[in-house]
């Protein structure tokens, strides 16, 4: 099994890749081969709506930069962990980059661009914030898993890490065992499916 983690945000080592990086180390302790991809190392530009993607036949998305490394990293994975912090209400600017590219990659039915080329994996979805109430973004939270459920992933949403203004998840108590034994429930559900 191959798991990455996509962590989309400004901060190379702040509360989204940790929590990324945990679920990874639980599944690997069970065996999954994974990988993490840090938006930060990564040179993606956003979508320039040119369509070239779907106008002139199969070719992708014509902007070469290393969005071109995540589409191989997607087709090649199992499950993908994609994390992102919650800015004013909704994803990380970065986060956004990324979903916006996939258009290029793997296109809605509703859309006249569709291509029998849907996800269909595994796709978890990871939040974390700054505000303690876990249900205050959560229309946005239940909205972005629709978005990737369009596009054919077969999404699963961590419970939202929140109060991160208060304690960094490093120092959370019993988060470290919570996000391992997560990731590790994700091998063990891929071996009896």
């Amino acid at each position: 099994m191959k798991i990455i983690g996509l962590i989309a945000s400004p901060r190379k080592e702040g509360n989204t890749a940790w929590i990324v990086n945990k679920i990874l180390e639980g599944a690997k302790e069970q065996g999954a081969e994974t990988q993490s991809w840090y938006f930060s190392d990564l040179d993606i530009k956003p979508c320039q709506s040119c369509l070239c993607c779907h106008n002139n036949g199969d070719r992708g998305c014509i902007i070469n930069d290393d969005m071109q490394k995540l589409y191989d990293a997607i087709e090649h994975a199992d499950t993908v962990v994609f994390g992102s912090p919650i800015y004013m209400g909704q994803m990380s600017a970065q986060a956004k980059i990324i979903t916006d590219r996939l258009f290029a990659h793997i296109s809605p039915r509703f859309s006249p661009y569709y291509k029998e080329k849907a996800a269909k994996k595994k796709l978890v979805l990871m939040f974390n914030q700054g505000n303690p109430d876990s249900s205050k973004f959560q229309q946005y939270i239940d909205y972005t898993k629709h978005i990737f459920e369009m596009l054919e992933f077969d999404v699963k949403v961590v419970p939202v890490v929140t109060g991160m203004r208060n304690e960094p998840a490093h120092e959370r108590k019993g988060l470290d065992t919570a996000m391992k034994d997560f990731g590790s429930s994700l091998v063990s559900e891929y071996s009896a499916s």
